[in-house]
């Protein structure tokens, strides 16, 4: 697996559907042993969501690890138990050969995500954001702000991303 790099966007279709943009099908099909099967969850720290395919959870026991460790060594409080629920917590979604996927309602309110959704890569998983959730993030967003913007706009004219 690669990890996850690019944008996309995504308008909510009929019955809740958005699109998997091309740029992470790929690597989430390969990533879930040839199934197209997306992992989404809700981000332990933005209001947005993560998604990614099943070999992620290979690496969940020695994140869990890594995480325990640097919080003892900065004399942090590391709840365990919290952690891995929330690693653990995603949901299996089926999408199709186009990349169309139902967005679980519960999920789609925990991002706050309504008829858009911009798409980011961050390498070992990837993110999706409501744009006015993105646009509220602080200085060092600009990046993502902008091709957000960009990429919203073409929807709005109709082109496919």
């Amino acid at each position: 697996m690669n990890g996850y790099s690019g944008q996309g966007f995504s308008l909510k279709a009929e019955k809740n559907r958005l699109a998997l943009p091309a740029a992470f099908r790929k690597a989430v099909t390969d990533s879930s042993g040839n199934e197209r099967v997306l992992c989404l969850a809700k981000h332990d720290r933005w209001k947005c969501l993560t998604g990614f395919g099943l070999s992620r959870t290979d690496s969940f026991e020695n994140y869990l690890d890594r995480e325990e460790e640097r919080a003892t060594r900065l004399g942090r409080d590391f709840d365990r138990d919290l952690r891995s629920m929330q690693l653990w917590g995603f949901e299996q979604v089926p999408f199709d050969a186009s990349g169309r996927f139902v967005l679980p309602d519960h999920l789609a309110e925990l991002g706050n995500l309504r008829d858009e959704v911009f798409f980011h890569g961050a390498g070992e998983f990837f993110t999706l954001w409501s744009p006015a959730e993105l646009y509220a993030m602080g200085e060092g967003w600009e990046g993502p702000q902008a091709a957000c913007r960009n990429l919203a706009g073409d929807a709005a004219r109709g082109k496919r991303k």
